[in-house]
């Protein structure tokens, strides 16, 4: 299968020890349904909670989703070698993971952890600021994602960011000169010593044409938060609580982590449970509807779902895309966190991990896929 060699770079190990907390996953064990955890366990890990943070409250009438597991046999082919599911969750020392045929969890297991536990999200968190932009955009708050930057924060004339657009934040075509492996850390120990980003950002110099190619970029991310922040007068996590969680029928509290000046980071750092990572997952394969509610403007997740530019396919407006023509898309965080949506099957995965092992995207894609199909096959 030839799959988009996705390029998601990993945040350095700097950051990562500084966020990821005491935690530990459980090396190589091999995951099954009957390590599920008690779901009323009152002392479920919190994952990564070093930093400062907002809370975001969960929805008076959550999403129901109902456990009706069911015997997954998953392999797939993977350059040459027939792998498996438990192989896979076991190498990439998965600690959540779970699937939803719609509404309903086929598969749900932890190690480590349980259903109450609170799992960084990493970049994950992309695809949430580009849903809160999707909705900010329907409301009027922002007039168009070809409108620069610098008509909502003007603090950025002068910057790199001077003359870019919104939607080439979204498609990480921003031009700023950036190098995500050795920018990030940087960023991230500035956030642990009380530092501003978008004091940060807007020493931020242009580095190349900005729509000219891609750049993974988090510094664009967080930009586009504050963006949502300035542009609806409302704080990004409050928007985010608001717009987003509260009606997408989230069932726990999340926490999103911010700076001292309060910003919240966008790029990154949303803690939630796997189940309302799968809500999220959820909201997008019923095309930003929940509980029969437009949530997310139906527009807007086609359009962030699909090749956003000529030269990244495999990209759409913060959101991973499938190729070959299976219009799936995925969110992906450091160290293996994902929420993968296939509308084709209409299956939601979620992936989530502690440690900050390597990982590869694509094989990630494929293993999903095998999912996706096999819970097609067993309804």
């Amino acid at each position: 299968m030839n799959i988009h060699r996705l390029r998601v770079p990993a945040i350095a190990t700097v950051a990562a020890l500084t966020l990821i907390g005491s935690a530990a996953p459980a090396g190589a064990l091999a995951m099954t349904s009957a390590s599920l955890a008690p779901a009323s366990s009152p002392s479920a890990p919190v994952v990564a909670e070093a930093g400062a943070f907002d809370l975001v409250r969960p929805s008076a009438n959550p999403v129901r989703l109902r456990s009706d597991p069911r015997k997954l046999s998953v392999t797939y082919t993977y350059e040459g070698d027939e792998r498996t599911l438990d192989d896979f969750l076991a190498r990439t020392k998965t600690n959540g993971f779970v699937v939803l045929d719609g509404q309903k969890i086929v598969d749900e297991r932890y190690v480590e952890a349980d259903r109450n536990t609170r799992f960084q999200s990493w970049s994950m968190a992309k695809s949430f600021t580009s849903a809160a932009i999707g909705i900010a955009l329907q409301e009027g708050h922002i007039r168009s994602i070809d409108d620069q930057v610098t008509r909502y924060l003007p603090e950025l004339r002068g910057s790199g960011y001077d003359g870019v657009s919104i939607r080439n934040l979204l498609r990480m075509s921003s031009g700023i000169a950036w190098d995500e492996r050795s920018d990030i850390p940087k960023v991230q120990m500035a956030v642990k010593r009380g530092r501003s980003v978008e004091k940060l950002a807007a020493r931020q110099v242009r580095g190349w044409k900005p729509g000219s190619r891609f750049e993974y970029t988090s510094m664009n991310s967080f930009v586009l938060a504050d963006i949502v922040s300035r542009a609806t007068g409302t704080p990004y996590h409050r928007y985010v609580e608001k717009k987003i969680w509260q009606p997408a029928g989230m069932e726990s509290t999340a926490r999103i982590e911010k700076d001292a000046t309060g910003d919240s980071l966008g790029y990154c750092c949303y803690h939630a449970t796997d189940r309302d990572f799968a809500r999220f997952g959820l909201l997008y394969l019923r095309d930003g509807k929940a509980a029969g509610r437009q949530v997310v403007p139906s527009a807007w997740v086609k359009k962030s779902t699909t090749p956003s530019a000529s030269f990244n396919a495999g990209y759409g407006l913060h959101w991973w895309l499938g190729d070959g023509g299976e219009g799936d898309f995925m969110a992906a965080g450091f160290g293996g966190q994902y929420v993968y949506v296939s509308p084709k099957h209409g299956v939601v995965v979620v992936k989530s991990t502690v440690s900050t092992s390597a990982h590869d995207q694509r094989e990630a894609l494929v293993a999903f896929r095998a999912v996706a199909a096999e819970v097609a096959k067993s309804r």
